[in-house]
């Protein structure tokens, strides 16, 4: 029985990597003149929590200067961002878990604001009962952690949960906490996503074969 859906917010809930990527640029162009490709976010950035990170872009920086060179960095991604537009299908789904009473979390390696700027942004705030933030957790993904604890605030079992990802690391920490992985093509290919850990790959929450697993995992 399907109890609990469990969902990356960057890339999953809404397409937002080009404005990460605008950010990313006019930080570090403002901090020293470096550049940022799409194939550098893609492998380097996407998906990681700050932390580690911002050690690796900044190594000459002190801890001080990294927290506020991503404070700064997420102030522009919110500036970029006043508007959000939900993935295809995806209204569907929150409005079929709340009509069958299956839990719903967010598990994300954003920053505080920053899932509640989006969600709020999307007018979405309130179809999910709880918001995990890596920040606030012992070990962000690709750990296992933030999924475990979803499924702990969600009391539901991995075996009867969805998650929800489109990035590398989101997809390790979704499969390692033994759930099975929805990939959400947004941001890397279906192979690259499989290669993860993903189980299915769709682009769009509108896809007949998500819809398939979700009346199978139902009966």
């Amino acid at each position: 029985m399907l109890t609990a859906l469990l969902f990356d917010l960057d890339g999953t809930l809404t397409d937002t990597d080009t404005l990460h990527l605008q950010a990313f640029r006019k930080l570090l162009h403002d901090y020293d003149g470096r550049g940022l490709t799409q194939a550098q976010f893609n492998t380097q950035v996407s998906g990681r929590s700050n932390g580690l990170l911002f050690a690796e872009l900044f190594p000459q920086a002190d801890a001080q200067q990294r927290q506020a060179l991503a404070e700064r960095k997420e102030a522009l991604f919110r500036e970029l961002s006043p508007t959000l537009k939900p993935l295809p299908g995806l209204l569907r789904l929150l409005e079929h878990a709340r009509q069958h009473a299956i839990g719903t979390c967010v598990v994300t390696n954003a920053p505080r604001l920053n899932a509640e700027h989006m969600l709020g942004a999307m007018g979405i705030e309130a179809c999910f009962e709880h918001v995990l933030v890596a920040d606030e957790l012992a070990r962000p993904k690709p750990d296992p952690l933030p999924y475990l604890t979803g499924l702990q605030r969600l009391k539901a079992e991995a075996a009867q949960a969805l998650a929800f990802e489109d990035s590398l690391p989101g997809v390790q920490a979704a499969s390692g906490a033994g759930i099975f992985t929805v990939g959400l093509a947004t941001t890397q290919s279906a192979e690259r996503l499989h290669g993860a850990g993903a189980q299915l790959v769709i682009e769009d929450f509108d896809d007949p074969r998500l819809w398939a697993l979700i009346e199978g995992m139902s009966s």
